[in-house]
């Protein structure tokens, strides 16, 4: 069995190390490609008709100059171009958690719902911030791949993918929550104003709003949070409506 293992926080993350460290207890094929810095909120975005740098940093790990969903392209198009294609990518672990806009938003989920573009199961992982972290979460992580390798009939459908979101402390129960809202990007500091031109950065974090069954709401309660994603995005639309259109 094959895993590549990938994130958006960046090759020295420590999230990504762990990761890391449960794969190679389900396979010795185990590769890493990441970003060589930060790329959070990179969603799905990849580089196309410009150049990337590919560093080899160690044994079957690379880091890429590009996005998140970048490391998944040049896997597939260059590092695994003559042999054979990883049976299953991980991404993260994320430094915070994704949930609500994030499922659009994050380059963690972007690099699983990269990895379903090649036909290839993903789980995209992320943990709120500051977790209490034991040596027991490796073990924790690890028979959680294991089990969803061993059940993929059940979740890897053509263009689906998991995201999991950990609480603060492992082991813990796991639920199915709903998607909630929790907007980010709703303010902005201006950095300078001059001659027309205003620098501003929109600050990072957001209120962590939360309703009943939700993502925030289970997390925040300690249990590990599963949802299964798709890059469908079609709703029918009322056949009289869409040949009205063209009235």
């Amino acid at each position: 069995m094959r895993i590549l293992v990938c994130n958006d926080d960046g090759i020295d993350a420590p999230g990504l190390g762990k990761l890391w460290e449960a794969a190679r207890l389900v396979t010795d094929d185990v590769w890493i490609v990441a970003p060589d810095g930060k790329r959070t909120a990179a969603s799905s975005s990849i580089t196309i008709a410009r150049p990337l740098t590919m560093r080899q940093a160690g044994e079957r790990r690379y880091s890429c100059s590009g996005t998140p969903a970048d490391c998944v392209v040049t896997a597939m198009s260059w590092l695994f171009n003559d042999q054979p294609k990883p049976d299953l990518v991980l991404a993260g672990v994320n430094d915070g958690r994704n949930v609500a806009e994030d499922l659009a938003y994050s380059g963690t989920l972007g690099i699983a719902r990269e990895a379903t573009f090649w036909g290839i199961p993903a789980i995209g992982f992320s943990r709120v911030k500051e977790p209490r972290q034991t040596p027991a979460d490796i073990h924790w992580l690890t028979g959680f791949i294991r089990r969803a390798w061993e059940e993929r009939s059940k979740w890897a459908e053509a263009g689906h993918w998991l995201s999991v979101n950990l609480p603060a402390d492992l082991p813990a129960s796991i639920r199915q929550p709903r998607i909630g809202r929790d907007k980010i990007g709703r303010s902005a500091d201006v950095l300078n104003e001059e001659n027309g031109v205003t620098t501003l950065i929109v600050p990072r974090g957001r209120d962590h709003s939360s309703s009943k069954g939700d993502e925030n709401d289970l997390i925040d309660l300690g249990h590990v949070c599963v949802n299964r994603l798709h890059w469908f995005g079609e709703s029918k639309l009322d056949q009289g409506f869409v040949g009205s259109l063209a009235n």
